[in-house]
């Protein structure tokens, strides 16, 4: 059995260090890759969306980052607990017609003793933006360090 470091109970600085690493794995947009941080037997909901397992992880990304293209997400702690993390978080990106959007969120995650997620709660909306509102402009991949976070960025 595999784990992922930090592992519960949390502190504030290691709730950060998963937020972060939660962050950089989906700004990756490898499904496969993001996917080894659930349990095998991982429960989402996603909006409306009810996903479980890993398979169903995958396959829910695939489609998603078939979508939103250009994708780059921000994700900061919102509170925690013992094996609880709270995030929100937003990311940007357009679809095929070129239209841009901001979409906002929340996230509920609750781990296993090895770190690994089982239970992800996401509820998000969608704003439109011009391509001239967007405020992530690094290279695709991670963020870099000194790029500001949510709330530098007053969102």
């Amino acid at each position: 059995m595999s784990s992922r470091p930090p592992l519960p109970p949390f502190t504030a600085e290691t709730a950060a260090q998963k937020a972060r690493g939660a962050e950089d794995a989906w700004n990756t947009r490898e499904p496969e890759r993001v996917a080894l941080a659930y349990t095998e037997d991982s429960r989402w909901r996603n909006r409306a969306e009810f996903i479980n397992g890993r398979a169903e992880i995958v396959a829910f990304l695939q489609r998603k980052w078939a979508r939103e293209l250009d994708y780059r997400l921000i994700k900061e702690v919102w509170a925690f607990t013992s094996h609880r993390i709270a995030v929100r978080f937003a990311y940007e990106w357009h679809d095929d017609s070129g239209s841009w959007f901001r979409s906002f969120g929340n996230e509920n995650w609750e781990f296993d003793e090895r770190g690994l997620m089982r239970k992800r709660h996401a509820s998000i909306n969608d704003m439109p933006i011009t391509e001239a509102q967007r405020k992530y402009r690094w290279p695709l991949g991670r963020r870099p360090d000194d790029h500001p976070g949510l709330s530098d960025l007053g969102l």
